[in-house]
This record gives structure tokens, C-alpha cells and sequence, in this order.
């Protein structure tokens, strides 16, 4: 074997280690970030009837929020997540300090799950510990605390940065699985998404909900 070919047979397996490399990197940041932020935090509950690739349907106990209006379609860019934030950094009558949960619930109006009447909403949902000892008053009056009715919700699970062309599509898929299903569902939607902005696109978790008719 010449010393040409023999060279180019070992820059041959450099590529394929690197790339390797580069992958198992990818792979460790990911559960890091993971970790470090979604699987750190209590998330609502919820238990599972059905799943179905991507769809899920979910039967979800009556939950606490705290809520304030939020643009349509800013994703919290307008200081809703602000004013929630500091109400949970003690913005609140007893000055506590309340854990962050996964997911943050948004709205695109309207959704009477959330509280109608407003272009749009943004909620934080109440630990458990915190509504068991007493959930404290909002200082900033934009800020509400409310409680989410108990219900059954067909949900669709996706990655990315959930744009208004991302949410139509996936509602889109969403909607459809439920025709074929025969199943009932509200028309308004409701948008969870369980990661920071901080966190690249392709590794957001965001969620889709639609309340069913049970009846």
C-alpha cells in the first residue's frame, strides 16, 4: 500500500471520528440543557389515555394559574413573561418565592380555559406545594391568579421555535387526527412550551392542547 493511499485511508477515518465527536457532543449538550432545565422543574400533571405518534390524549386535574395578557403571536416578548416572573420572584402579598414550572401555557385569544376576553395569554402553572399552603395575591393587578378546570385535551407534541406558520401547521395535523378519531374538540387552542428561549430551536419541546367535548 503506497503512502499516498495509506494517508488518505487515515484522513478517511479522521472525518468519520470527528464527526462522531461532534455527535456524542451534541448528544451530552442536549441532556445537559435538558437537565438543566426542563427535567429540573415540576411540570403539571396529567395522565395519559392514548398516544398515538405525536398525539397524545390526556386527562389533566384542575390546575392554578397565574395569568396576564399577552400580545398575540409575541411569545412573551411584550413583558408578559416579565410581570409573571416577577410575580413569582415575590411580586406577591406574602412576598414569596415561588418555584418555576413546566409548561409556560399561552394562548392565541380567547381561550376560556385560560379566561376569556383578552387578545391573548400568557399562564405559569402553580406548584403543587403552592397551592396547597395558599397561593398568594399578585401585587401588579395584571397579573391574576385563576384556577384551569379539570378536563380531557387531545394534544400534538413538536421541536422548534413555535412561529404562527409552525402552530397553524401543527394545530392543522392536530385537527385532523382528531376528525379521523371521531373525537370532539373546542376551537380554541391552547401553546405550551417547556424550554427557555436560550435553548436552540431544534431542541424545544412545544405542545399544542385542545380541550375535548366529553359529554
Amino acid at each position: 500500500m503506497s503512502k499516498k493511499h495509506y494517508g488518505t485511508i487515515m484522513s478517511g477515518k479522521s472525518k468519520v471520528n470527528w464527526i462522531l465527536f461532534c455527535g456524542l457532543l451534541m448528544v451530552v449538550g442536549y441532556l445537559i440543557l435538558k437537565s438543566s432545565y426542563r427535567g429540573a422543574y415540576e411540570s403539571a400533571d396529567y395522565t395519559v389515555i392514548r398516544s398515538d405518534g405525536p398525539f397524545q390524549i390526556r386527562d389533566y386535574p384542575e390546575l392554578t394559574l397565574a395569568i396576564t395578557s399577552m400580545r398575540k403571536g409575541s411569545a412573551g416578548n411584550d413583558g408578559s413573561f416579565g410581570r409573571l416572573f416577577n410575580y413569582i420572584s415575590g411580586s406577591n402579598s406574602g412576598k414569596q418565592k415561588i418555584a418555576m414550572t413546566t409548561p409556560v401555557l399561552m394562548d392565541n385569544g380567547s381561550t376560556p380555559t385560560l379566561t376569556a376576553d383578552s387578545p391573548g395569554q400568557m399562564a405559569f402553572v402553580m406548584p403543587r406545594k403552592t397551592v396547597s399552603n395558599g397561593v398568594p395575591d399578585p401585587v401588579n393587578p395584571e397579573v391574576q391568579v385563576r384556577t384551569r378546570p379539570a378536563g380531557q385535551f387531545a394534544v400534538v407534541q413538536f421541536s422548534g421555535v413555535n412561529g404562527q406558520d409552525k402552530l397553524a401547521e401543527q394545530e392543522g395535523l392536530l385537527r385532523n387526527w382528531l376528525v379521523n378519531q371521531g373525537y370532539l374538540a373546542a376551537d380554541q387552542i391552547e401553546i405550551a412550551g417547556y424550554d427557555p428561549p436560550w435553548i436552540p430551536g431544534p431542541l424545544r419541546l412545544n405542545e399544542i392542547l385542545i380541550r375535548l367535548n366529553t359529554e
